[in-house]
């Protein structure tokens, strides 16, 4: 029990750190509506719970430091294009638009989410770390560790996608939405390209 409690606070207290995922969801939120956001979301909880899968599988594949670079490396190109299409949007918020959006464009931002937490390798290093942590687990064991995982990451992003894309929030937030867009952008931006770069240092001096 005592394990699982340590275990359980250390991705929580995790979670609650702002990171790429967070931003492109709460982005979304805003610009969105609550649909599309929470498509983002369980995308993003997808793809936790493939790392997850893999991570305690007990495969050392994500364990090898030339994939992990280039998983950073593709990561850091993403955000990159998502920060740079963001710092290009300026359009302000449209309800009615939105709502038009997102009846074609919820498996398109599902899709995005996946993307972005699959090249997220804050989230490989972090998971294949937990895992180490559980050597002796059993398998039904590491099964309820990931489904716990996965359940607390898709509520928290949903509760996020669902508070920021409320009908009040697109409305108290429609007319800084251009620049809540652009600093959304040059956060992914940034963040992007130092793991691009930090990434492909490694790599080289690796080489």
């Amino acid at each position: 029990m005592e394990q699982f409690v340590a275990v359980a606070s250390a991705h929580f207290l995790a979670l609650l750190i702002p990171g790429a995922d967070f931003v492109l969801i709460a982005r979304t939120a805003l610009a969105s509506g609550r649909r599309l956001a929470v498509a983002v979301a369980c995308g993003v909880a997808f793809a936790n719970a493939v790392i997850i899968a893999i991570a305690f599988s007990g495969l050392a594949l994500l364990a090898n430091d030339t994939l992990l670079a280039i998983i950073q490396v593709l990561g850091g190109g993403f955000l990159l294009v998502v920060g740079v299409a963001f710092l290009r949007s300026g359009a302000a918020v449209d309800l009615e638009s939105g709502v038009a959006a997102a009846r074609g464009g919820a498996p398109r931002h599902f899709a995005l989410g996946v993307a972005s937490g699959l090249l997220n390798p804050k989230n490989v290093l972090f998971y294949v770390s937990l895992g180490a942590l559980l050597p002796a687990a059993s398998a039904l064991v590491l099964t309820g560790y990931g489904a716990w995982m996965f359940t607390v990451v898709l509520v928290w992003d949903i509760i996020v996608a669902v508070a920021l894309g409320s009908p009040q929030a697109l409305a108290r937030f429609s007319r800084i939405l251009p620049l809540l867009s652009r600093l959304s952008g040059a956060v992914l931006v940034v963040i992007g390209g130092f793991m691009a770069i930090e990434a492909i240092i490694r790599l080289v001096s690796g080489a």
